[in-house]
C-alpha cells in the first residue's frame, strides 16, 4: 500500500498496476477546507458555513460538503495512484456519514478490474473516518498512463480563509447584550464617516449625535443616499467648533463617547486636551485592533496614532492602556510585545533600553495586568518559527496580544502595511479620558467605524462601572 507523503510526483503505469493493488491517502478537515471548498466551489449552503443554522439541522452543527471528501478520491488518483497522466471516466458516490471539522479520513482506492485494449482501470474507493467507520464509498473508473512520470510538484499558493465581514459580526455579536450610548459624532462630513455613524446606530451601538454644518451635512447625506430620520443635528460652523461641542457635551457628561468623523484628528483631540474635564491621571493614547490573516487572534497595536516620540514614562502609560482594553475584551492576561529592531540590549538604540526598563517596571508592580516582555523584533514577537530558529525563551515571544511600537512613525507604518499590504481589518479607539474616541483614518471604510464604535460601547459601559 502506497502513503501519498512527500512532494514527489511519481505515477503509476498501466502496466504496473495489479488487480488488489491499492493506495491511501490520509487528511483531517479544518474549518478552513470548509470555507476554501465554499469559496472555491460557490456552495455557500449554511449547512457548511453559518454555525447558527447548522445546529438546527439534523447534523447539529456545521459539516463538510459531501463532494469535498470526492476531492481526495481525486487527488489520490490524480497525483499518485495511477498519478500523472491519469483521466476520469467515471465514478460513482454514496455518502454516509456527516464529516465534521476535526474528524481525519483515510481515503483507499483499490483496483478491482483491467482493460487491456482501453487501458481503462477500475477501482474501488472508500473513505473512512478516525473511528474506521466510512463515510462516503464509491467506484471509479479512469484511463490510467502508459508512460512513466517523475517530477517534483509543481509549487501552488497556500488558500488562506479570511471573511473581513464574519470577523466584524465576531465582534459584534460579543457586545449585542450591551444598551446603546449616546455618542458625540463629530464632523461626518463625508459619506463613508456619516455611513458609519448610522451604520453603528443601526447595529445598535450608539444613539448619534451629530455635530456639523447642518446644510453640509444634510447635503452629505442627500448625494450618499442616506437617510438622517430623526437623529438629533447640532449645527456649528466648522470642524474646529464641532470638536469642541462635542467634548463639551462629553465633559458635561450629556454623552458617554466620542466618534471621529471627517475632520483631522489633531483638531479633535486638542479639543479633549484642553477641556480638563475629560482628562484623568494617565496619558491619552490610541490603540488599533486587528484582525491579520495570517495571524489566529486579535492583534492590538499602540501607539501609532496620537504619541509621537513616547518617553518612557509615556510609553508607560501607553501600555496600561492597552492592556486595560484587553481586559475589556475579555482577555485578562495578555501577552505584551515591546518592540524593536532586535530582540537583544543595545545600548544606542534607546528603543531596546526603554522595553528593557518597561519589562523591570512590570516587575515592580508599575505596569500591571500584563505579561510583558522586550525588546522583541516584530518576527519573533508574532512568529513561534522565529522564535524556535532565534533560541528565545519567552512566554509572549511568537504569542503577543498586544504589540508595542517604539514611535508613532513606526506604528503608523507598521499598521498600514497590515492593513494595506495583508489584507488586515482594522478599528481604533482612543484611551485615557474620560470617555472612549473612536478614532480612525479618513480613509477608513463605514465597517472600520462600525467596529470602532463597538470598541467604544464596550469601554463607555466599563467607564460606568470604574471610572477612568
Amino acid at each position: 500500500m502506497n502513503d501519498i507523503i512527500s512532494k514527489q510526483i511519481e505515477n503509476t503505469t498501466y502496466d504496473e498496476l495489479t488487480i488488489g493493488q491499492s493506495a491511501r491517502l490520509v487528511r483531517t478537515l479544518t474549518l478552513a477546507d470548509i470555507q476554501a471548498f465554499a469559496a472555491v466551489s460557490g456552495d455557500y449552503n449554511p449547512t457548511h458555513v453559518d454555525a447558527e443554522y447548522a445546529v438546527q439541522t439534523l447534523f447539529h452543527g456545521v459539516v463538510a460538503h459531501g463532494m469535498w471528501g470526492a476531492t481526495l478520491i481525486s487527488s489520490l488518483l490524480g497525483t499518485q495512484f495511477p498519478g500523472a497522466g491519469t483521466v476520469y471516466v467515471d465514478q460513482t458516490l454514496h455518502f454516509t456519514l456527516p464529516v465534521r471539522v476535526g474528524d481525519t479520513l483515510t481515503v483507499v482506492v483499490t483496483v478491482t478490474a483491467k482493460d487491456d485494449a482501453t487501458k481503462r482501470v477500475t477501482l474501488d474507493c472508500k473513505v473512512f473516518n478516525q473511528n474506521g467507520t466510512s463515510v462516503l464509498a464509491g467506484a471509479a473508473v479512469v484511463v490510467a498512463p502508459t508512460k512513466k512520470v517523475s517530477r517534483h510538484a509543481m509549487s501552488t499558493p497556500w488558500v488562506h480563509t479570511f471573511d473581513p465581514q464574519a470577523r466584524l459580526d465576531s465582534l459584534l455579536a460579543t457586545v449585542r447584550h450591551l444598551p446603546a450610548v449616546r455618542c458625540a459624532v463629530v464632523h461626518p462630513c463625508d459619506a463613508e464617516s456619516l455611513r458609519g455613524a448610522l451604520n453603528a446606530a443601526q447595529h445598535g451601538l450608539i444613539i448619534p449625535v451629530l455635530i456639523a454644518p447642518e446644510a453640509r451635512l444634510r447635503a452629505t447625506a442627500e448625494a450618499a443616499g442616506l437617510d438622517l430620520g430623526d437623529i438629533e443635528i447640532q449645527s456649528v460652523e466648522h470642524s474646529v467648533a464641532a470638536a469642541e461641542r462635542g467634548a463639551e457635551l462629553a465633559a458635561a457628561g450629556t454623552v458617554e463617547a466620542l466618534m471621529k468623523g471627517s475632520l483631522h484628528t489633531d483638531e479633535l483631540m486638542h479639543a479633549v486636551v484642553t477641556t480638563r474635564a475629560l482628562r484623568t491621571k494617565r496619558r491619552l493614547s490610541h490603540v488599533f485592533r486587528f484582525d491579520v490573516p495570517m495571524y489566529d487572534k486579535p492583534l492590538l497595536i499602540s501607539d501609532a496614532a496620537l504619541n509621537i516620540k513616547p518617553t518612557l514614562e509615556e510609553k508607560a502609560d501607553i501600555i496600561q492602556n492597552a492592556i486595560n482594553l484587553s481586559h475589556v475584551l475579555g482577555n485578562q492576561r495578555p501577552n505584551v510585545a515591546i518592540l524593536s529592531a532586535v530582540e537583544t540590549v543595545n545600548v544606542k538604540m534607546q528603543s531596546t533600553l526603554d522595553a528593557a526598563a518597561l519589562c523591570k517596571m512590570a516587575d515592580r508592580g508599575q505596569i500591571t495586568g500584563g505579561n510583558l516582555d522586550g525588546p522583541l523584533a516584530f518576527d519573533n514577537a508574532v512568529s513561534m518559527e522565529a522564535v524556535r530558529i532565534k533560541g528565545i525563551n519567552s512566554t509572549v515571544a511568537g504569542n503577543a496580544d498586544i504589540l508595542i511600537v517604539p514611535d508613532l512613525e513606526s506604528g503608523n507604518m507598521l499598521a498600514k502595511q497590515l492593513e494595506y499590504l495583508a489584507g488586515a481589518t482594522t478599528c481604533g479607539v482612543v484611551l485615557g479620558a474620560r470617555v472612549p474616541i473612536a478614532l480612525t483614518s479618513r480613509a477608513d471604510s463605514a465597517n472600520a467605524r462600525v467596529a470602532s464604535a463597538a470598541l467604544a460601547l464596550m469601554l463607555a459601559h466599563h467607564n460606568r462601572k470604574v471610572q477612568p
